[in-house]
């Protein structure tokens, strides 16, 4: 599976799995560094996919079926 195949659940659950290897502490300097590295790689690929559903999420389809932006301060402003 290419890296940017990958899900975010995925992601985020190889992330975990590092992050508790590296917590434990007795993982060599070299595993450690290879481990930080793919941390950052999986960081940035988790990061780049919630910016993308954060586009989608911004736009929502209107009655007429056109996309028009979204925001919930246009909801709160009309519910005082």
């Amino acid at each position: 599976m290419d890296k940017n195949d990958k899900t975010f659940e995925v992601a985020m659950k190889e992330l975990e799995q590092i992050v508790e290897k590296l917590e434990e502490g007795d993982v060599p300097l070299e595993k450690a560094i290879a481990f930080f590295q793919e941390g950052v790689q999986l960081t940035k690929l988790c990061h780049d996919k919630l910016q993308t559903v954060e586009g989608q999420m911004d736009q929502i389809l209107t009655e007429q079926g056109t996309f028009a932006p979204f925001s919930l301060r246009e909801e709160e402003e009309s519910d005082e």
